[in-house]
């Protein structure tokens, strides 16, 4: 452990619990109906990061670069399947969610890896395929539930595209273009004001550890830049797989489900 790092212990851990009562306390004055999913969410994010630091700490010491990558393939198949609901009502959502997170995180850490700008080592791929995969997820769930609202509330002026001739394509590019840059956005206000408003996670975290300033600094810059990717290639993505079943082969835009 780095020297004169505080890290909380477990009644540290456990006294903090009276930030997430006085939460709870408030929705429950404010008559919010969120006390019960308060309660539960801190109970299960508690359990579910103490299951993952045991079974982190035995990747780290056993398992090496594949067990990495592996553990890094099921964040992805977890994410695919959260980024996939939320454009319930589209035709294979979580197919296409799966397929642009994979491709986003692949390719962002296959070159982080392949330039040589992270270190192979399990401890740092794990870390860093998170908030790679992180992105991703949100960012292909914006523009699914986006690409949905649109194809619903648009289909007259889909449709009356298609009757002048244009493919299914060209017919629903512009609100193609509409999902993608909602789901961009937050990312890309994130990235013009990080350091002004917020020190970012990665960046903290390295500080709180004893690192140099500078030196988390380029850190961040690594993470923001790989975070930027991710999020555009796995919007990207998941919007076009998404956009193929929203048309069947006469290019007839599909019925949806609400």
């Amino acid at each position: 452990m780095t020297q004169g790092l505080s890290v909380p212990g477990w009644g540290g851990v456990a006294a903090s619990l009276v930030l997430v009562a006085l939460a709870a306390v408030i929705a429950y004055r404010q008559r919010l109906g969120l006390t019960r999913e308060l309660v539960i969410a801190a109970a299960r994010a508690g359990v579910q990061l103490i299951a993952v630091g045991a079974v982190l700490l035995i990747l780290f010491r056993h398992t090496g670069l594949p067990g990495a990558l592996g553990w890094v393939v099921l964040m992805i198949v977890i994410a695919g399947q959260v980024a996939g609901r939320r454009g319930a009502g589209l035709p294979h959502a979580i197919r296409a969610a799966t397929i642009g997170v994979a491709f986003g995180s692949v390719l962002t850490i296959g070159v982080l890896i392949a330039l040589g700008i992270i270190s192979t080592q399990a401890r740092v791929v794990v870390p860093v395929g998170g908030m790679v995969v992180s992105g991703a997820m949100q960012a292909s769930g914006v523009a699914l539930r986006r690409l949905h609202e649109d194809a619903r509330a648009a289909r007259p002026a889909v449709e009356a595209r298609l009757c002048l001739g244009l493919s299914a394509r060209e017919a629903f590019l512009p609100f193609r273009r509409s999902a993608l840059r909602t789901a961009l956005a937050p990312t890309i206000d994130a990235t013009k004001v990080v350091g002004l408003i917020s020190l970012p996670g990665a960046m903290t975290g390295l500080i709180l550890a004893g690192v140099d300033p500078m030196t988390a600094i380029r850190y961040q810059i690594v993470v923001m830049y790989m975070q930027l990717a991710a999020s555009a290639l796995a919007s990207l993505v998941a919007a076009r797989v998404a956009e193929r079943y929203l048309f069947d082969r006469a290019h007839r835009l599909v019925p949806l489900s609400v």
